[in-house]
């Protein structure tokens, strides 16, 4: 589920949303209020129950041979996610839903542009679509999903390493004291 071209898609667990109003989020670093989206290359991160945490990385023009094996594998593509154990029936069971709206609404947000934000109330352009399948959609996109008893060890691989990176939800991982000695 990706946005067509000049869309952007708000990944949503509620299917009733009509209008989206500019919000301070709980865990916001910024103080303007904004309505949040994502693009097509970004979309895969918003593959997952909202309050689930991952771990993603992917290479980049700068990823050394060393850490693209060393992280993704031998023959590991492009783009790994993480989670936890836990988290797995849910990713499972999830009934998650994405709206489309006009990218003209919204302009990228932060250094990177790992997002898209308006500053004004938006419309979706139809209503929230199912998006399916979580592990259908990872599947079909070549990417790998893993799933480990604890993000830390994965987390702290990826930041170290040469990867791009990005972490969600992260305060909902399980605590670091958890982190097995095999793992």
């Amino acid at each position: 589920m990706r946005p067509e071209p000049g869309q952007v898609l708000h990944f949503s667990e509620d299917p009733t949303i009509r209008s989206f109003v500019p919000h301070v989020a709980a865990t916001a670093q910024q103080p303007e209020a904004y309505v949040w989206a994502v693009d097509a290359l970004h979309s895969p991160s918003y593959w997952f129950p909202r309050q689930c945490p991952r771990g993603m990385a992917w290479v980049t023009s700068y990823t050394t041979e060393e850490d693209r094996v060393r992280v993704l594998g031998p023959g590991g593509g492009e783009r790994v996610h993480a989670v936890e154990y836990g988290w797995l029936e849910a990713i499972r069971t999830v009934e998650l839903y994405a709206y489309r709206f006009d990218a003209a609404d919204f302009h990228p947000f932060g250094l990177y542009a790992h997002a898209f934000v308006s500053e004004h109330e938006v419309r979706p352009l139809g209503p929230a679509e199912p998006v399916g399948d979580l592990l259908e959609l990872h599947a079909a996109a070549g990417i790998q999903l893993r799933v480990l008893p604890s993000l830390w060890t994965f987390w702290d691989a990826v930041t170290a390493s040469s990867l791009g990176f990005s972490g969600i939800r992260l305060r909902n991982a399980g605590p670091r004291s958890a982190v097995s000695r095999n793992e």
